[in-house]
């Protein structure tokens, strides 16, 4: 199941494994931004890595206002509720906390679909992405954690641990192989560190604004007109359209800019691992920019209680704390710096297609078909 470039290029390579398994008939389904030609229609990604039993249930995509996403939720609820009525997968693969895959978690739940939860146990405190993460672990049967922290969280939500499972995070381990026929001729002319990679969603569980704390990045940006700087469209969160207006207005007056509103996964890892740094607030900074050996300026409250290696550089959303930071990392070139990632383990796509191959063959055991119980940790401790 896939709502976002995100989830799909986490997963693609797990998902070739298990298409390329002749005793496994794979589909995926694919709904929200991946199909609205205002994010750039990237369920033609999929259709280009080779995937051919792909299902599209298209629904109007709105983040005008809470009011709006809530009302594609809705929409979202509506049409999986009936899909999986009448057709009753084995298991449903869903990975983190997107708001589109929450509705789709509670049809597959209700209608007894075991849920397989990737990402879970972790936090993002200023995103609604934090609670939604937590009703699908609620809602899952089996769960892939990307550090033994994470496990231990969703242990610690009732969920039984012999069926939660440290694997490491797929994006640690696929950008180091890329595919550079999947890399557009656009970014392989980019000259190596002579850009900086700009990715800023909106912070939709505080009060900040999307919109000024766009203009403090730009501001910023502006102290360091030498170098060219590379946008990605933001994701289909609340206000994300008050982001995409201010680097549109920056990029008129500016021609040291280039946008895209989406990329092959290949196509992004070579556009960072070639980058001065990352800056922005992605996940992808704190999982995947470190596998590459850059930096990441991280700004704001959006992946605040994320876990984060050595390269990720926190700072609030203020124009001269980001110059600084830019400023610090460019002091850092040529020192040959050490990186660690604690989302990267070794063999992680392996562990992936394994255990999900083992659970496969446990789906008709009682303890699987039977209603989940709340695993408690007082009981279990005393016992």
């Amino acid at each position: 199941m896939t709502g976002s470039r995100a989830e799909y290029g986490i997963l693609r390579q797990y998902l070739r494994l298990l298409d390329q398994d002749q005793e496994i008939d794979l589909t995926i389904i694919v709904t929200g931004a991946l199909l609205d030609s205002k994010y750039g229609h990237q369920v033609d990604l999929i259709y280009e890595d080779g995937f051919t039993s792909i299902l599209e249930v298209k629904v109007r995509v709105d983040s005008q206002s809470n009011a709006a996403v809530l009302h594609t939720m809705a929409e979202i609820m509506d049409r999986f509720g009936q899909l999986f009525e009448e057709t009753h997968y084995d298991l449903l693969i869903i990975l983190g906390d997107r708001y589109e895959m929450l509705p789709v978690a509670i049809s597959a739940a209700m209608q007894q679909i075991p849920i397989l939860h990737v990402h879970g146990g972790e936090a993002t405190i200023g995103n609604y992405d934090e609670f939604i993460r937590h009703c699908i672990t609620k809602m899952s049967v089996f769960h892939f954690t990307a550090t033994e922290k994470y496990r231990e969280r969703v242990i610690q939500l009732g969920e039984e641990p012999s069926q939660v499972f440290n694997v490491g995070a797929l994006g640690a381990e696929n950008c180091m192989s890329i595919d550079e026929s999947n890399v557009p001729l656009a970014i392989r002319n980019l000259a190596p560190k002579s850009y900086f990679v700009v990715l800023f969603h909106p912070e939709t569980l505080t009060r900040a604004n999307a919109k000024e704390q766009m203009q403090e990045i730009i501001r910023a940006m502006d102290c360091f007109a030498q170098y060219q700087f590379v946008f990605i469209g933001t994701n289909a969160d609340t206000h994300s359209d008050d982001i995409r207006q201010e680097i549109a207005q920056y990029m008129e007056h500016h021609t040291n800019t280039f946008y895209f509103e989406n990329l092959h996964t290949d196509a992004y890892h070579y556009l960072l691992k070639n980058a001065v740094c990352l800056i922005g607030n992605s996940s992808s900074g704190l999982i995947e920019a470190p596998s590459l050996g850059i930096f990441t300026i991280n700004i704001g409250d959006r992946q605040k209680g994320r876990v984060r290696g050595n390269s990720v550089m926190d700072v609030m959303c203020k124009d001269s704390l980001i110059r600084d930071a830019i400023q610090k990392v460019l002091d850092f070139h040529g020192t040959h710096a050490r990186f660690t990632n604690p989302y990267h383990q070794e063999h992680s796509l392996k562990k992936y297609y394994d255990i999900t191959k083992t659970l496969l063959g446990r789906l008709n055991d009682p303890k699987i078909k039977n209603p989940k119980e709340f695993y408690d940790l007082e009981t279990s401790h005393r016992g």
